[in-house]
């Protein structure tokens, strides 16, 4: 009887610590790019987060989590970009495949590079550490061309992103997810992203928005129609936001509160006309469009592309998990900040205000 009580206890905690990308691969879902600069997304994970590029001398450093499957070592970037500034440079991929995200190329909207987020421009506490998100805004995104096992064509695929429902614009277009490979706008269906904001020029939901919508290219859904009836304002700090896009036709979007409660789905059925089979090409945009539009604004946590298309249970477990990180305490742009950029050509440093 005690073994039997003791198995269980064993399994209880499994479950409690497991991270998403445990939930996911356990499901034989698995993840293909994980990204996050604020904590580990696998239970093991001891590697590089993310890393910080300092203005007064080029160096760089890898910021890791504090423990394995554990929040980002905040103190290590403070200590390290003390007296200078910093960027984030690379956002390593956690899930084994080597999808690390850098600056965006140039592009068909926006024929220059794109620069990176300042290193300490988005301050946050999770689990009760202080930690630093990726703050987005004109000009900067991250990329990868050239990835491994993210979904192309028509194949299933699965989304979700935390971000900031309270920090967003209309512009072209903070996304995280499937984009084209050659950083130009290929037709309708060659992207599957997840989109945070308030743009009304292709489709809108209830109010005024921000609204989580899908990009699949020349356009932003939230249904299969311009106008989504179901597809509510969201206005949480810590928000959770969720796209899953299948084979055969059919996509759904889902939503949450990073902090409590459970997803709500806003859309599951056809896609719009002339989407139904997908083009997919397998790319990874972070906070920017497929062809390099990086007019939007927005505030990224972590993010994660799944292979395949996991189970409603699986969903709510990884809700559960993000909710059980603990997100909360500063979600705003400091009052007081110098800006530096690393340039994406040239990987020099360079200070503008």
């Amino acid at each position: 009887m005690l073994r039997g009580f003791a198995l269980l206890a064993a399994v209880l905690l499994e479950s409690a610590t497991a991270g998403p990308c445990d939930i996911y691969n356990g499901a034989k879902t698995p993840c293909v790019a994980a990204h996050s600069t604020v904590r580990a997304l696998l239970d093991a994970y001891k590697d590089g987060l993310y890393q910080v590029q300092r203005a007064s001398d080029s160096k760089t450093l890898d910021i890791a989590p504090l423990s394995p499957g554990g929040n980002a070592d905040a103190a290590a970037q403070d200590a390290f970009c003390k007296g200078t500034t910093c960027v984030i440079s690379i956002i390593y991929d956690q899930s084994g495949k080597g999808n690390h995200l850098t600056s965006a190329p140039a592009g068909g909207a926006k024929n220059r590079p794109d620069s990176p987020a300042r290193a300490d421009r988005l301050p946050v506490t999770i689990g009760g550490n202080k930690a630093y998100g990726i703050w987005v805004e004109d000009g900067i995104g991250y990329r990868n061309n050239n990835t491994t096992g993210i979904a192309t064509g028509d194949d299933a695929e699965a989304i979700y992103m935390v971000a900031d429902g309270t920090h967003y614009n209309s512009g072209c277009c903070f996304d995280y997810g499937n984009a084209e490979t050659n950083n130009k706008d290929d037709g309708a269906g060659t992207m599957e992203a997840i989109y945070i904001g308030n743009s009304t020029m292709w489709g809108y939901g209830e109010g005024t928005g921000p609204w989580i919508m899908a990009d699949l290219e020349d356009g932003l859904f939230g249904c299969a129609d311009k106008y989504c009836r179901n597809t509510p304002t969201v206005n949480n700090p810590y928000l959770v936001a969720m796209l899953k896009g299948r084979s055969g036709g059919t996509f759904a979007l889902k939503q949450g509160n990073a902090q409590s409660g459970p997803l709500q789905t806003t859309y599951d059925g056809a896609r719009p006309k002339g989407y139904t089979v997908m083009k997919k090409q397998g790319a990874i945009i972070l906070g920017i469009g497929g062809d390099n539009s990086n007019w939007a604004h927005g505030s990224f946590y972590e993010g994660v592309m799944v292979s395949g298309d996991p189970t409603d249970d699986i969903d709510n477990q990884v809700q559960a998990n993000i909710v059980a990180a603990g997100y909360g305490g500063e979600s705003e742009e400091p009052k007081t900040f110098t800006f530096s950029n690393v340039d994406s050509e040239s990987g020099s440093a360079s200070d503008s205000v």
